[in-house]
């Protein structure tokens, strides 16, 4: 499992980060964390669980699906299952995965067979749910955007609103989808909003001040009017998010920063706020190059997925 930071190496690039794996540090803490709030602190315990299965007695469940959709998240339930099995001393589980994370899959389908002891598989049971099945919420959302936008030119973004502590799964889920992410923090890209212009006092001493003080990151701009983002422009912004604008006001502010691409250089350009799947092809066709969709992270439903014991002993 590796990871890929949105990082943007060059001013001008894109965004996009290539569809890596999660980081095996950060699968670790998080699984722990998780487990630490289902079974007390470590070893914990699973006080039903523990009453009624002999400690070794073997089994084999499936994780499967209940509901159509596209799964993400996969590699986490071979940590789970390691650690559960750490914790009480148990024999290991191995887990053959069935499908790939990004798959579309259906409802009744397997995505994963666990074969092992029947307490690991039952104390594991719901910290795996909660993790696949909300990177898999997170992607079935994804893929509805991808889709609407398919052969416009246009990516949809996430953002930062996502669940704390699990930000790396959700970004992961969103390219699962067929997303793309954008800055990962506060610390890797600056991006210039609203209050940065009144604290600073104007949109070109906050891209300045930045510049001095962060001469190594990228500089993005929100602006809500044409005048706006074209202050931003002659500030040396190159990257612009362009907030809540009506359709037609958004097309004519895309119009006016490409007449001075010949003076500038490329700018990319990010629709955001009050974007709807029925309006995406529609903001598309205006010419930006981003949808950045909060959505994706702060409002997917979970994927319904169910792990099932089918075998004992």
């Amino acid at each position: 499992m590796t990871e890929s930071t949105a990082r943007p190496s060059d001013p001008g690039t894109t965004p996009h980060v290539s569809p890596a794996g999660l980081d095996p540090a950060w699968a670790v803490a998080t699984v722990a964390a998780a487990l630490d709030e289902d079974l007390g602190p470590a070893p914990g315990r699973d006080v039903t669980t523990q009453a009624t299965v002999a400690p070794h007695e073997p089994g084999v469940a499936h994780l499967v699906a209940r509901a159509a959709g596209v799964v993400a998240g996969l590699p986490v339930v071979s940590e789970v299952v390691r650690q559960v099995a750490l914790r009480f001393d148990l024999e290991p589980v191995t887990v053959d995965v069935v499908v790939r994370d990004g798959e579309k899959v259906a409802p009744g389908q397997v995505l994963a067979v666990l074969r092992g002891p029947v307490q690991v598989l039952l104390i594991a049971e719901r910290t795996v749910l909660n993790l696949v099945s909300r990177a898999s919420g997170v992607a079935t959302h994804t893929r509805r955007w991808a889709d609407a936008l398919a052969g416009t030119g246009a990516q949809v973004l996430d953002t930062r609103k996502t669940t704390p502590g699990l930000r790396q799964l959700e970004k992961y889920a969103v390219r699962c989808g067929g997303g793309t992410n954008k800055r990962m923090g506060l610390y890797d890209v600056a991006m210039v909003k609203d209050n940065h212009v009144v604290a600073a006092g104007s949109v070109s001493a906050a891209v300045a001040a930045v510049r001095d003080r962060f001469p190594d990151v990228d500089v993005q701009v929100e602006a809500d009017t044409r005048d706006q983002a074209l202050e931003a422009l002659d500030a040396g912004a190159r990257f612009l998010l362009l907030d809540n604008m009506a359709t037609g006001v958004l097309a004519d502010v895309v119009a006016a920063v490409r007449a001075r691409e010949g003076e500038t250089g490329r700018v990319e350009l990010e629709a955001t706020g009050n974007l709807t799947l029925d309006r995406a092809r529609e903001v598309a066709a205006t010419g930006v190059d981003y949808l950045s969709v909060g959505g994706l992270t702060h409002s997917s439903p979970i994927l319904d997925l169910a792990l099932d014991l089918v075998a004992r002993g």
